[in-house]
């Protein structure tokens, strides 16, 4: 770390990803004399490359705007970058290292042919026209697309990357290269997207808290789940739980969060869609209109449940929030964000010994059928819900029982996220070893 700190500015979320990964792996990184002669732990720190660009675009006043694009290629020992575009405020190198790094990791646990790599631009579409945000996408296109393609780097969704913008960029892509490819993930169905994408995040990470459950001896149906955020991760998500037999009580967004004793229905969580699809609009509206609890500024970690679901953004989930959990009796937290809880909150977790998914391996389901529409773009064929549904559903299963058999103690208590990095860092350093030094 001290090694990583000289050679990069102040990154905190990048510095606080690699020292999680490596408090689990550096014993297995000494265990033979040629990682270390090979420098993988180095290696496996520093991207292949960085790219920042200007994005200029033009406003519905005709005003010039001018924002940053970024495009961080992480590692392709095992297949050509893969991962998200999002587009926010806060998105800077260090937020774009971290995800691209945690990427890497979670896209070897999946099996399927694929590195690591993230993206965006600090351009928040809040309040912006449609027509702007076409304009946006085609002006970030015009630079990403000399650095992406079906075996080089393909992007697809993140924060405010959703099916309109990842249409828009496919069309912009499609026009500057006379090429159409499957560049990009995330597609509409109408050209050349999978089933089951947009569910498969937040369905996956109810599978893989399924048989972390289903491995206790314990089961889902009954349970009271408490789910942070509001987007497609945390709905699909809590859709997910009520369809298995679960109580979500809990919704949130970056006002406040809803307390719903009634639970949240399939109903109320399309309603929650509409909501949110509307710029600006804020779950305090959910309260009046099913007569639910709103607790403005707060967070869903305070109210007593079984589960915890955070499914937000990094780092909302701190010390003080995962003291509640416990003392309310929380049995499982897994993670349907990137990194969510804070080093100290994950330190208390880890020190409670209740499960925890971590989420590299938790929410590796919207990854994982993202591999599955690379290689139906490849075949230039299509498969139907059953097929992929079922797929990831033995994705999910084969993650978590790697992440087991990696992290199990033998005195009964598994260490889902030691698991998860050893087994990912293990495929990835032989992968590494295997093509030389490069």
């Amino acid at each position: 770390m001290e090694y990583l700190r000289r050679r990069t500015p102040p990154e905190p979320e990048f510095h606080q990803a690699v020292t999680q990964v490596l408090d689990h792996v550096i014993s297995t990184a000494n265990e033979t004399d040629t990682l270390r002669e090979h420098a993988i732990i180095e290696r496996l720190t520093e991207p292949d490359r960085m790219i920042a660009f200007r994005v200029t675009w033009e406003d519905d006043n005709g005003d010039v705007q001018v924002n940053r694009g970024y495009r961080i290629q992480f590692n392709s020992a095992i297949g050509p970058y893969k991962g998200g575009l999002r587009f926010h405020p806060s998105v800077n190198p260090s937020v774009l290292k971290f995800l691209a790094f945690e990427q890497t990791f979670k896209n070897a646990l999946t099996g399927l042919p694929m590195g690591g790599g993230k993206g965006g631009a600090d351009f928040d579409p809040k309040g912006r026209s449609d027509r702007e945000i076409m304009r946006f996408c085609a002006a970030f296109m015009v630079e990403l697309h000399r650095h992406i393609g079906p075996d080089t780097d393909v992007p697809a969704g993140d924060i405010n990357v959703g099916p309109r913008e990842i249409g828009y960029l496919f069309g912009s892509y499609r026009r500057i290269t006379n090429e159409f490819e499957g560049a990009l993930t995330g597609k509409g169905l109408t050209y050349g997207g999978s089933e089951l994408r947009v569910e498969a995040t937040g369905f996956g990470l109810l599978h893989f808290v399924c048989h972390m459950l289903g491995r206790a001896n314990d089961a889902l149906d009954g349970k009271t789940v408490a789910v942070s955020g509001a987007g497609n991760v945390a709905t699909h998500a809590a859709e997910k739980a009520i369809e298995m037999g679960a109580k979500v009580i809990t919704l949130s967004d970056s006002k406040g969060f809803i307390h719903d004793p009634d639970g949240v229905d399939k109903d109320k969580i399309d309603w929650v869609r509409r909501l949110k699809s509307r710029p600006g609009a804020s779950l305090a509206a959910y309260a009046d209109e099913f007569g639910a609890e709103w607790l403005e500024d707060g967070k869903p970690w305070c109210v007593p449940c079984d589960v915890a679901l955070p499914c937000a953004t990094q780092n909302e989930l701190g010390l003080s929030d995962a003291r509640q959990l416990l003392d309310n009796g929380c049995r499982l937290i897994a993670e349907g964000a990137n990194m969510p809880l804070t080093k100290k909150a994950l330190e208390l977790v880890h020190d409670s010994r209740i499960l925890l998914g971590p989420g590299k391996a938790a929410n590796a389901g919207g990854v994982a059928v993202s591999g599955l529409e690379i290689t139906q773009n490849q075949m230039r064929a299509s498969r139907t819900r059953g097929d992929i549904s079922s797929e990831l559903h033995d994705i999910m299963k084969a993650i978590h029982d790697k992440c087991a058999e990696a992290g199990d103690g033998k005195d009964g208590y598994i260490d889902y996220s030691r698991g998860a990095d050893i087994a990912a860092f293990r495929k990835l350093a032989k992968a590494m070893l295997a093509q030389g030094i490069s």
